[in-house]
């Protein structure tokens, strides 16, 4: 069995930034990179509200640097995935997918969490050129021009309601013949101009040359009345949710309803001495990558006095 003082269960901003903190406090961390490595921004084209890239940059490019800096300070980043674990007793245990199993003081938790998509073939392929599924994190490349969200929930609205202020027009499509977001958010929406919601709307599928350039919908899917209807739009945005990337860890930790692992007192602390979240995983508010990586640093630091306090 492999012995580490941190463990490290993810990458992305704060995976990365854990590792980075982790190394420069010699505590050698073992870091698993997970199926997607450098996390939902190596889906991301150009990332241009992250700090200290006054030109922007590529998304990849970014896990990239945060990845080489890590190991730079002696992070030994594995790429794969850890597929179980066991938290019922310190040392803490886990097992990766090539049957390996490691022994850990301390573990930190940043495996993310995955943006829910129709299933369209067309995402995919327009993926990075016109479908988003991070309004805030995109919303800029469409100023002026027109977009569609898709979902009916407080995100969607809160989404909508982002992208109206830097866009021309913004469709909302909406499944159900009503929306499910509070009372405030619907009056918010329904009172801004250049939203307008498509009710009883469902996506086909997208067309366009060179990125999207519209979406196909049909209107009261099943119905005698159903319709086929295309809208010209520049961007597709989904906002019906996420899903955290936390199922191996549910017997041992407090989840929300959805399944974000809770902090205790808003730190990077669980409920296990010596366990620590950062990042998506336990953010089902800002999704930021700048956040993320802060909460990467908070973990890391709380694993050094943790083992400082606990020989």
């Amino acid at each position: 069995m492999e012995h580490t003082k941190c463990l490290i269960i993810g990458s992305g901003p704060a995976g990365y930034t854990a590792a980075i903190y982790a190394s420069r406090a010699n505590l050698s961390p073992v870091e698993y990179s997970g199926l997607q490595p450098g996390g939902q921004l190596t889906q991301t084209t150009e990332v241009e509200n992250f700090p200290g890239y006054p030109q922007g940059v590529d998304g990849n490019q970014m896990m990239m640097d945060l990845r080489e800096q890590a190991e730079r300070f002696g992070t030994d980043i594995r790429d794969g995935e850890i597929v179980k674990v066991d938290l019922s007793s310190r040392p803490y245990k886990a097992w990766d997918d090539a049957g390996r199993e490691l022994e850990a003081d301390t573990v930190i938790i940043a495996t993310g969490a995955s943006a829910k998509y129709l299933g369209l073939d067309d995402e995919r392929k327009y993926n990075g050129q016109g479908v988003s599924a991070c309004a805030t994190c995109d919303g800029f490349f469409y100023r002026k021009k027109t977009v569609a969200v898709v979902g009916g929930g407080d995100t969607a609205c809160e989404d909508a309601l982002y992208l109206s202020g830097l866009a021309k027009k913004v469709y909302m499509i909406v499944r159900k013949p009503f929306l499910r977001a509070s009372k405030v958010m619907q009056q918010r929406v329904m009172e801004r101009e250049n939203i307008e919601i498509l009710f009883e709307h469902n996506t086909l599928g997208l067309f366009g040359e060179n990125g999207v350039e519209g979406a196909h919908l049909v209107k009261r899917k099943g119905e005698a009345d159903e319709q086929q209807v295309d809208i010209q739009i520049d961007g597709f945005f989904l906002a019906i949710g996420h899903t955290p990337n936390t199922a191996i860890f549910k017997e041992w930790l407090d989840t929300d309803e959805v399944g974000y692992l809770k902090k205790i007192d808003g730190t990077p602390r669980t409920k296990l001495p010596g366990v620590f979240v950062a990042g998506d995983c336990a953010d089902p508010v800002y999704r930021q990558a700048v956040s993320a990586a802060g909460t990467g640093c908070q973990a890391a630091i709380e694993a050094e006095r943790f083992l400082l306090n606990n020989n």
